[in-house]
């Protein structure tokens, strides 16, 4: 009887260290997967706007490329966006960089961070004032047609959230 509970106790924590072990492959693929882009509002506007500037002015940041956006005055909203592509670009790509170009123009964008595994999980986080810059962005006529064009070319699953952002804070 001792044997079999050992065994038992065995498999499980051989169980319990390959879930580990496959959370945490998962989770550095995510931070290095070189997919990491920060695209925030208007980089190239002013270099100098830091996250305790008026809630009105232009956002940018004057951190390096590639950096995860500045934390910014709370309330401000989170749109999370989970994805599962599907395999090959099918102008995928092209779409995308559009779509940040598109963004950066709706006023209460502030920001957005991305990352993809190379299995082809992807977060987006796009970071908006309030809930009027969510919908302005929601309607975008380009944003609807890549919306559609999503659903029936480019993921095999995706989710989104939208979160009231009450803290924020880092490093920089």
């Amino acid at each position: 009887m001792s044997d079999q509970r050992d065994a038992a106790a065995g498999a499980t924590r051989t169980a319990d260290a390959t879930r580990t072990a496959g959370a945490i492959r998962n989770a550095d693929a995510t931070r290095t997967a070189g997919a990491i882009r920060n695209a925030d509002a208007t980089r190239s506007a002013d270099p100098t706007r830091t996250a305790d500037a008026p809630l009105d002015a232009d956002v940018s940041d004057s951190r390096a490329p590639g950096g995860p956006v500045p934390p910014f005055d709370p309330p401000y909203y989170a749109v999370v966006f989970s994805s599962l592509r599907t395999q090959g670009d099918n102008d995928y790509g092209a779409t995308a960089d559009r779509m940040e170009e598109r963004v950066r123009s709706v006023p209460g964008f502030l920001g957005m961070d991305s990352a993809r595994t190379p299995g082809g999980l992807g977060i987006t986080v796009g970071y908006f004032r309030d809930e009027a810059a969510i919908a302005a962005w929601r309607g975008d006529p380009e944003h609807r047609e890549a919306r559609a064009r999503g659903r029936k070319e480019w993921y095999e699953d995706y989710v989104v959230h939208v979160a009231k952002v009450e803290r924020s804070y880092g490093l920089g």
